[in-house]
This record gives structure tokens, C-alpha cells and sequence, in this order.
């Protein structure tokens, strides 16, 4: 059996994630950290499609709570190796950077960041030893442009692109990729109260794109199909920004 973790896989872009990297044949690991409902339907869902899978609580900025989950699997699974690792799991709190409080931009940066760092460090020896793994973050419009009133949101992003792509020189040789999807104005919870009737007029296909399309990117950096392609930022953004 193979297996993949995708962190913030409960709902929005991480969930239709979750059922994309099913398709590819396998069993995911579904990390969620506090809605129970919404990660037994991804779960439900996946095995709906005739995929498997398991949940993984734990909050993605508690390293203690991400070594003892992942120590705890690895203990249940001695044979076993995660494969494939979606960093997906993100929290935005907007404000101009003259407002922002300390701890709105810590949270930010720990959630967004830090949790890269804490996961995949825990996962990518064994990726080294097998030599096969793929590692896809996901990233922002943000972190490559950057966008006012996300200076905390944008610096973390931006720094998992820098990360990503020193990542990537560092384990090419172990067949091991390293890459960054960018997407921008995508109809999730996360964009709900955005003004999509304004925003619209910015995009030249004129439109939010779904989760759906995210995931298929990913799918594809995910899957041996990408066995050439590291180091790169794949942006989903109807032509917004490039």
C-alpha cells in the first residue's frame, strides 16, 4: 500500500486534494485539526470513490503534536513510508501591517511556515532512504506578488517558496522532488468574504477557479509523470498574475 499525507485535507482545495491523490492509488492520510464532521465526510468521500484512507488529528504549528502523530504511525506501520507529502494547511488573518497584532502575525507564520519546516523534516529521511518521494506545498498568488493587507500571509508564503526550491537542490539526487503550486482567487472558505464581483474584473478568464482545478495540478506534481520537474512554482490564477 502506498501512502500520502495531506495536511489541511478536511475541506476546500485541501479536500478535493485528498480525492485527486486517491485516483493515483493511494491510501491517504487525512490531517485535520479540530473539525471532526468535515474530515469524516472527506474520509467517507474518498471511499466513496473506492480509495482508502485514515484521519491524522494534529495541529500543523504544534511540533510536539506532529512528532508524536507521525511517531505514533510510523510505530503502527514499521514497513511503511509516506511517499507523497501535500503541505497544504494554511490560516490568513488580513490586516494592514500599522494594525496587525503580534500574535495574528506569529499564528500566520507558524501555521504557514513553520509547519513545513516540522513536517516534512519528520517525513523526507524516509523519502531519502526509498529514494522516491514527492513534496507539493501549496502556496499563494501572495507569496509571489505579494498582496496589501497580507504582509503576514505573504512573507510566510513567500518563504516556503524560497524553501521549496533550496529543498529541491538538496534531495534531486535521491528522487525526491520538491515543488510549489501558487493558486489565486479560488471559491473556499478561505475567499468566501472576498468581493468575487470586483475581483473578477482583475482576472482575465474572468472567473474564481474551484478546488477541483488545483487539485489536478497537484495530482500531476504528486504522481511519477513529474519525475523531471523540482524546484518549480506552478501558479493557478487564470492568468492573473504570472
Amino acid at each position: 500500500m502506498k501512502f500520502a499525507l495531506v495536511t489541511g485535507g478536511s475541506r476546500g482545495i485541501g479536500k478535493a486534494i485528498c480525492l485527486k491523490i486517491a485516483e493515483l492509488g493511494y491510501h491517504i492520510l487525512v490531517n485535520y485539526r479540530s473539525n471532526n464532521q468535515e474530515a469524516e465526510d472527506t474520509l467517507n468521500q474518498i471511499k466513496t470513490l473506492g480509495g482508502s484512507g485514515e484521519l491524522m488529528k494534529f495541529d500543523v504549528s504544534n511540533s510536539d503534536e506532529i512528532r508524536a502523530s507521525l511517531d505514533k504511525w510510523k510505530e503502527n506501520n514499521p514497513e511503511s513510508v509516506i511517499e507523497v507529502l501535500i503541505n497544504n494547511a494554511g490560516i490568513r488573518k488580513d490586516a494592514l501591517i500599522v494594525w496587525m497584532k503580534d500574535e495574528d502575525w506569529k499564528d500566520v507564520l507558524n501555521t504557514n511556515l513553520d509547519s513545513f519546516y516540522y513536517i516534512t523534516k519528520h517525513l523526507v529521511q524516509d523519502m531519502i532512504v526509498n529514494r522516491y518521494g514527492r513534496i507539493v506545498n501549496v502556496v499563494s498568488l501572495s507569496g509571489i506578488k505579494g498582496l496589501p493587507g497580507q504582509t503576514n500571509y505573504s512573507a510566510a508564503k513567500g518563504g516556503v517558496i524560497a524553501a521549496s526550491k533550496a529543498l529541491a537542490q538538496e534531495i534531486a539526487k535521491k528522487n525526491v522532488t520538491v515543488n510549489c503550486v501558487a493558486p489565486g482567487f479560488i471559491k473556499t472558505d478561505m475567499t468566501q468574504e472576498l468581493e468575487e464581483k470586483d475581483l473578477k474584473r482583475l482576472i482575465p478568464m474572468s472567473r474564481f477557479g474551484n478546488a477541483e482545478e488545483v487539485a489536478d495540478v497537484v495530482a500531476f506534481l504528486a504522481s511519477p509523470k513529474a519525475s523531471y520537474v523540482t524546484g518549480e512554482v506552478v501558479s493557478i490564477n487564470g492568468g492573473l498574475y504570472t
